[in-house]
């Protein structure tokens, strides 16, 4: 399921050089084709982000201001190393994605439940950030595809956008589940045709493809957390009891199994588009 396009790019068989200049354009895309691929690992990452958060916060108790102090650390470096990198690199960049979920679901916890903010206010606010992120990068690069990540200015922009979409996942996705009292796998059952929605609206209405995939993109969060809820959470609350721990070591585990397959055979792997003068 594609949404910024449907053709297939060629990829070279040559491997691009490990670095490269901040400033440099590259030839290769440092994000991945929008494949099938790409929306599984994105929900895997999103369930995982959700329960590794309460499993670092609850079973082993080291509270919301710790948990992500230690998460916003191993981001930096996770981000630091994808920055130095040249090209898309599956292990590098899908450990990143896996810890900006994390740390986007505790900046709204924190704010949540240490600031006592309200969902409604936290909800609006990064939907507001995340405008502002859009604006300001259409403005600078006049482009938001994810095709072109082949500067560093653009990759600061692209990775900004992934954390506000985490965390007004985050919120929206908690202030819906609050004021509905959905339940898990009714709300999972919500946000999936949500998003079957927009990809009705993409290749039959003709939506712009780059909105449908940033919609998209903002919707695979709460999915992703109402799954890892419903599979976490005990059954009295409405989960099937499987634990925090056996939840995220089974998604862990399925993850890896596709960043290796995608390492190896290099299928979501595309070079950047070269068209001139093009405004996307």
């Amino acid at each position: 399921m594609t949404y910024e396009r449907s053709e297939t790019a060629e990829v070279s068989s040559a491997p691009p050089s490990p670095t490269a200049p901040a400033g440099h354009r590259l030839s290769w895309n440092k994000v991945p084709e929008v494949t099938v691929y790409f929306w599984i690992i994105k929900v895997l990452c999103t369930t995982v982000g959700e329960t590794a958060a309460d499993l670092l916060n609850e079973n082993l108790g080291l509270g919301l201001a710790k948990v992500s102090l230690l998460m916003s650390v191993a981001l930096a470096v996770a981000l630091i190393v994808q920055f130095h990198t040249s090209a898309y690199r599956p292990g590098t960049y899908w450990l990143s994605v896996a810890l900006i979920s994390v740390v986007g679901t505790l900046i709204s916890d924190n704010l949540t439940d240490n600031m006592g903010v309200p969902l409604t206010v936290t909800t609006t606010v990064f939907a507001l950030a995340l405008t502002v992120v859009f604006a300001v990068w259409y403005r600078r690069e006049r482009t938001l595809s994810i095709h072109s990540i082949d500067t560093a200015g653009r990759e600061a922009f692209y990775w900004l956008a992934v954390l506000f979409t985490f965390a007004l996942g985050t919120a929206a996705g908690d202030l819906l589940s609050e004021r509905m009292d959905l339940g898990y796998w009714l709300s999972a059952v919500l946000f999936a045709l949500a998003i079957a929605s927009v990809t009705v609206a993409r290749f039959a209405l003709g939506l712009h493809a780059v909105w449908s995939f940033w919609i998209a993109y903002v919707l695979t969060r709460p999915l992703g957390a109402s799954i890892g809820d419903y599979l976490s959470q005990p059954a009295g609350d409405g989960g099937l009891g499987f634990g925090t721990v056996i939840t995220s070591v089974l998604f862990l585990a399925v993850i890896l199994a596709l960043v290796v397959f995608l390492t190896v055979t290099r299928r979501d792997a595309t070079e950047r588009e070269r068209r001139p003068g093009r405004v996307e």
